[in-house]
Parts: structure tokens; sequence; C-alpha cells
């Protein structure tokens, strides 16, 4: 199964994709966004670092979770500390 960064990873903390991706961030080939998430994917899946061990979330973490629209507000082709 292939695995899709989405929204619901961006400033997501609790880093349980190391172990195993949550349901939340797989999204269905058939959604109407599916291939913009793929492209990104594409394009950042080989210059930005892969995060191989879990860690302790900080935190503020849970203030993330449900928040909206955060691809527009705080998407960076930076990566993430």
């Amino acid at each position: 199964m292939t695995y899709v960064v989405t929204e619901a990873c961006i400033r997501c903390k609790y880093m349980d994709c190391v172990e195993v991706c949550p349901v939340e961030a797989i999204i269905p080939d058939s959604e109407s966004n599916a291939e913009n998430w793929l492209e990104l994917n594409r394009q950042y899946a080989t210059s930005w670092p892969n995060i191989t061990r879990k860690k302790p979330y900080p935190e503020d973490a849970d203030e993330w979770k449900d928040v909206e629209g955060k691809y527009e507000k705080f998407f960076s082709p930076k990566p993430g500390g």
C-alpha cells in the first residue's frame, strides 16, 4: 500500500507514522485532491530527511491536531526540524 503525506501531516508532532502511518494520512486515489498530494510527495520525498525513529511529542501537539487549512497556512518547502 502506498502512504501519502497529506494536510493531516503538516505540523503533526505525534510522529506515529514512523512506526505505522495513521489512517487520516492515507487518502484514496479517488479523492479529487489526491493527485496534488501525490505530486508533493514525489517532489519532496527525495529532498526532505526521513524520520526513522519516533520521538516524544511536544506538549502543544494536541493544539495542532484538528487545525484546518494547514497547507495554506503553514506549508513550507523547507523541511521541518
